[in-house]
């Protein structure tokens, strides 16, 4: 049993770094300390998204090993097996689904006509509200871009 605490404190702090932010306001380490290209432009539209879980692979893995840790109580020889490969791939399938569901995020797509008349969208984490006919910046840089105030 303690076994099976360890791997669901284990499953949760991955999950948890697994987060990585989308949002208008953060940068990563990498994109710190680099040039970017600043464009303004005014809001056309703005549409609510949905940014999409983490499929990393981890809440499968650490579900199907805690399922089948858990499974592997129930019987004894041949009942034992059986239940620790049906807990194994019940685990696995819960733990794809809490990854995906624990990581998913509210998003924005907002459209911009910049000042040379060139319309884009840029998707991003809901962190920031927009409204049609604000005035926005558009910084660009090392494949990312964000709309900001």
């Amino acid at each position: 049993m303690k076994n099976y605490r360890l791997l669901l404190v284990a499953l949760s702090a991955l999950m948890l770094a697994a987060c990585a932010s989308q949002s208008g306001s953060s940068y990563s380490r990498e994109q710190t300390r680099s040039e970017q290209t600043v464009r303004l432009g005014v809001v056309e539209s703005v549409r609510n998204v949905t940014i999409e879980g983490t499929k990393s692979g981890v809440g499968a893995v650490a579900g199907a090993a805690v399922g089948g840790i858990g499974g592997s109580h129930v019987g004894k020889g041949k009942g034992s097996t059986v239940g620790t490969v049906v807990g194994a791939v019940l685990g696995g399938v819960a733990g794809h689904a809490i990854e995906d569901s624990t990581t998913k995020k509210a998003g924005l797509e907002i459209t911009v006509k910049l000042e040379n008349g060139q319309l884009i969208a840029v998707t991003q984490e809901a962190d920031e509200q927009f409204r049609p006919g604000e005035r926005v910046r558009v910084v660009s840089g090392g494949g990312v871009t964000r709309v900001t105030r």
